[in-house]
């Protein structure tokens, strides 16, 4: 059960990793939209260009472990939201094809039609991963043989709604603070006011999302006492305050720190919460898939862990080598999208 623990841990580390990596990836995507001229909407495209594909090998990974390290609650969930995950399949494709076909034809009608499959499948994108997150977090109907026996509408509940418009919120901030950090001039200023105006709405949002999971989802503040959570709702407001200080006194690279560490508080307190559940069950708690019943054998998640023990650091060291080769604001050139 350590290990099952420990890949419990590293599942949301993935996750969370993805979430913050990609996220400003995604929220640079959906401020695309609003980009003016052809200027803006080619530094938007090259600031995240060096980086998008490297960002979503974590969501590969988080997927790539569950399937290894927790079997049927990959059943349960690729089955269960089938419909949510192909969508999330179209856009992650959509998202790809747009930024290398749009400058294939010297035609404004062409680009424009790729800069708004760009700009709408970005911003689907979050929406779908907050809707899928907060059916995790409310339950969803499970048999007891963890079977998922309910529909693709009902998914559509007003409460995964309410934590999907929180995470696009939330990935569009994040992803306008990372945009006044890579931009200057106008665009600079325009998306440094963007980011405090989004933190103002994430604010409003966050306080309605978290009063609504008291009532729809109260099993997860359970592990609200313990210090790893008081820990995590630490460093919650530190960063949610320190976000809009970091902005105004035009300390970007803070910002963008800020932000990353706002979405890694609430994907921990998230992992809290749901501990030792990784999917629950809204009709008969005893059906939930928990660490506990759904594992892999003790050999195949000693041998992952060994795996990942050797991949993480590469992972990491590579994302890291990135990121400073392409360190600065960008720079468009003949090569650049």
């Amino acid at each position: 059960m350590t290990l099952a623990a420990i890949w419990f841990i590293l599942v949301f580390v993935l996750l969370g990793g993805y979430a913050i990596l990609d996220g400003f990836d995604l929220g640079v995507g959906a401020l695309h939209l609003f980009a003016r001229g052809e200027h803006e909407r080619r530094v938007a495209m090259n600031a995240i260009g060096p980086v998008w594909d490297g960002n979503e090998v974590w969501l590969l990974t988080a997927g790539g472990a569950l399937f290894a390290a927790f079997p049927p609650v990959y059943a349960a969930v690729f089955s269960g939201f089938y419909i949510a995950l192909m969508l999330v399949l179209a856009c992650l494709m959509f998202r790809a094809v747009s930024m290398e076909f749009r400058g294939k034809v010297n035609s404004a009608r062409w680009r424009r039609a790729w800069d708004v499959a760009f700009g709408g499948s970005s911003t689907l994108l979050p929406i779908l991963f907050g809707v899928a997150l907060g059916n995790v977090l409310r339950g969803v109907p499970l048999e007891v043989d963890g079977t998922y026996d309910g529909t693709f509408l009902g998914l559509l509940n007003p409460y995964a709604i309410l934590v999907g418009v929180l995470t696009l919120v939330a990935l569009t901030m994040h992803g306008a603070a990372f945009l006044a950090f890579k931009s200057d001039g106008k665009m600079h200023e325009r998306s440094r006011r963007a980011a405090v105006g989004l933190w103002v709405v994430f604010v409003v949002l966050f306080v309605t999302t978290s009063v609504a999971t008291a009532v729809a989802a109260p099993s997860l503040l359970r592990g609200s006492s313990s210090p790893i959570a008081w820990a995590a709702l630490a460093m919650l407001a530190i960063a949610m305050f320190g976000f809009p200080m970091a902005l105004r006194r035009r300390r970007l690279s803070v910002a963008v720190l800020a932000s990353g560490a706002i979405i890694a508080a609430m994907m921990a307190l998230a992992a809290i919460g749901l501990f030792p559940r990784l999917l629950p069950s809204s009709t008969d708690p005893s059906a939930s898939l928990t660490i506990y019943n759904s594992s892999s054998s003790h050999r195949t998640l000693l041998a992952m862990l060994v795996i990942a023990l050797i991949g993480m650091p590469l992972v990491i060291g590579y994302t890291t080598l990135i990121y400073r080769a392409f360190a600065g604001k960008v720079v468009l050139t003949e090569d650049s999208y």
